[in-house]
């Protein structure tokens, strides 16, 4: 698991780039026209639009935006219809990677992603192939400055499953199902939540010890977090603080 902490953490930190370079908000507002198509525009009984709702707010994307976003989802106002597709495949050393993503041509999507991964030293794989190491979690981030023992206490009784120290953030896991009732407990007990979503959680990870390896994988993740349809990409790597810290360097 400490490979996805670890993994969160470069993500977090990413997304303040992402949204200086507008790619964020239009992801996000991707995510919530499909949510509100598939499940209806009302966010109190809609749990994915809610937490899409939540995301894009926490992201400063603007309330009429938001809205908008959910009209074309319902009908309301006409706009591209898009619809979610996975693709799955490996980086350097092994690694498995899950790619979302949320597309209005998949004629497009498919060959910029396995172009991604030719370019940067991966793979496509079979569907199939690589999900099966992955399980759908709630994953929220919360200040770390709370007392451990009273984030664990807030959240156990809405269903969280662990908490992990991610050194700046304190990273909460539940039950996909139960990201909006942890959520909800979390806030009641006045603890800021800095974000939460839906997450592909590995059950194993695969350690790089290899420097070199280390700069391919997050070279291909970041190539394919680049592509427009592309929403999310999970991988299953650990990579020590020490090889982290000559790869960021």
């Amino acid at each position: 698991m400490s490979g996805h902490s670890k993994w969160a953490t470069i993500k977090h930190k990413k997304g303040a780039a992402d949204k200086a370079r507008g790619k964020l908000f239009a992801k996000l507002i991707r995510q919530v026209e499909v949510a509100a198509r598939e499940g209806g525009g009302d966010i109190e009984s809609n749990a994915t639009l809610r937490t899409m709702y939540a995301k894009a707010r926490n992201a400063s994307v603007p309330l009429d935006t938001i809205e908008r976003a959910i009209k074309r989802g319902t009908g309301e106002l006409e706009g591209v219809r898009y619809e979610a597709v996975a693709y799955e495949g490996y980086a350097a050393g092994g690694i498995a990677i899950i790619v979302e993503c949320l597309t209005d041509n998949r004629n497009r999507t498919g060959p910029d992603v396995r172009t991604a991964f030719s370019k940067n030293g991966g793979s496509m794989a079979e569907p199939g192939a690589v999900a099966w190491q992955f399980e759908r979690k709630g994953v929220l981030l919360v200040d770390r400055k709370i007392a451990e023992d009273d984030l664990m206490l807030a959240a156990a009784d809405a269903g969280a499953e662990d908490l992990i120290d991610l050194g700046d953030s304190w990273q909460v896991l539940c039950p996909a199902t139960l990201l909006g009732d942890v959520r909800d407990a979390i806030e009641a007990a006045s603890f800021p939540v800095q974000s939460a979503e839906l997450s592909m959680v590995p059950n194993a990870t695969i350690e790089i010890n290899d420097e070199n390896d280390a700069r391919k994988v997050l070279k291909l993740i970041d190539a394919l977090e680049d592509l427009d349809d592309v929403q999310n990409v999970y991988a299953n790597f650990d990579i020590p603080d020490s090889i982290l810290e000559l790869v960021e360097a």
